[in-house]
């Protein structure tokens, strides 16, 4: 969708990969497939999958799980320094 509306970017808060204890039913080519700069948050404990960074993704780990209520500084710290270079 993000092409479809024009984004400039997607910020994806804690990104479901895989359903838990399934990688093979991974959807990591969803996000291969976006052409703008994205920003994926991820709980280091995240029983959905760590997505790996990739041409134009970039991924941050943050402490916590899928749900990223552990440290929602950090979480904001990620998003204030990735979106400014994405509006500019």
């Amino acid at each position: 969708t993000a092409e479809a509306t024009g984004a400039v970017g997607v910020l994806c808060l804690a990104f479901p990969l895989h359903p838990p204890g399934r990688p093979e039913k991974s959807r990591l080519d969803e996000l291969d497939g976006v052409t703008v700069p994205t920003l994926v948050v991820q709980g280091a404990r995240d029983p959905f999958g760590m997505p790996p960074t990739g041409a134009g993704r970039t991924v941050v780990e943050v402490p916590g799980d899928h749900s990223l209520k552990t440290d929602l500084d950090a979480v904001a710290a990620a998003v204030r320094d990735w979106l400014p270079r994405v509006l500019s």
